[in-house]
């Protein structure tokens, strides 16, 4: 019995069927070479400070180097980040060996999620920057990247664009609270809409403010679509144990009770009652 519960289970496994596996590793690996091509592609072909229209009015591409989490949160925790990074992997491939082979939509968006985290886990291990955190005259915080150049004039800092240091600009170096070498996200798509001025607070505001990439993309779209797999099915692997254990054990056949009376035993007492 133990036997058909557990080969049932390995043939609905989706880590052991070739379809789910073609859909879960070619999601992932065409994600992340779209994302890693197109983060290329931008630093190559964008100026420092071009905005490009794509589409007018609504997008435009303009390169940001980020040295946050998704969307730009959370500057400065990139060795927190990494370590997320690396157990959300662990637990997307866990989700997967888990599920079934039928629940397609659940590996693609498995795919996706897995995709957009490797391909920031990629540029906060491996593209470096350095982060200034400055105090400007009025006296607001900012937060600017690039590369710091040494062969400015004295008692200024220069920070030039990333990766060459060209075009450096120019911070009293009393003004510098803090400088750091760190693993930064590049970013390109920026979303130029913004609220209608009547809009309360939010008026006159960018409705999407922050300049993400496709990894960001990929990450948002596959958690959505995992939350809509989990809300159509419920809890895949309690379905999955009921389905496995309805195969291993089929209803058994109704038998006659013991009030029950067979034709032989009918039978032989109509022959007892004539004989009577």
């Amino acid at each position: 019995m133990t036997t058909e519960r557990s080969d049932g289970h390995q043939h609905l496994a989706a880590w052991r069927d070739p379809r789910a596996n073609l859909r879960f590793w070619i999601v992932a690996g065409l994600g992340l070479a779209l994302d890693l091509w197109s983060k290329g592609w931008a630093f190559r072909t964008l100026d420092a400070g071009e905005s490009r229209p794509i589409l007018s009015g609504v997008l435009e591409f303009r390169r940001s180097l980020n040295p946050g989490a998704v969307f730009g949160l959370g500057a400065g925790l990139v060795t927190v980040f990494i370590a997320a990074s690396a157990l959300a992997l662990m637990f997307v491939l866990f989700l997967f060996i888990g599920s079934s082979k039928r629940h397609r939509a659940l590996h693609v968006a498995l795919g996706m999620i897995l995709a957009g985290a490797l391909g920031n886990l990629y540029d906060r291990s491996f593209v470096k920057a350095e982060v200034v955190r400055w105090r400007t005259a009025a006296g607001d915080l900012r937060t600017d990247v690039g590369v710091v150049r040494s062969d400015v004039r004295e008692g200024l800092i220069g920070l030039g664009t990333w990766p060459d240091g060209s075009d450096p600009r120019l911070i009293p170096a009393t003004s510098v609270l803090d400088i750091r070498a760190q693993g930064v996200v590049r970013d390109f798509i920026h979303i130029i809409p913004e609220f209608p001025s009547w809009v309360p607070i939010a008026g006159g505001r960018s409705i999407w403010p922050w300049i993400f990439n496709v990894a960001d993309s990929l990450l948002v779209c596959g958690v959505l679509l995992l939350m809509g797999h989990l809300w159509r099915t419920g809890d895949p692997a309690r379905t999955e144990r009921s389905g496995s254990q309805a195969a291993a054990n089929p209803p058994a056949l109704e038998t006659p009770g013991r009030g029950a009376t067979s034709g032989a035993e009918a039978r032989g007492d109509a022959v007892g009652d004539i004989r009577s």
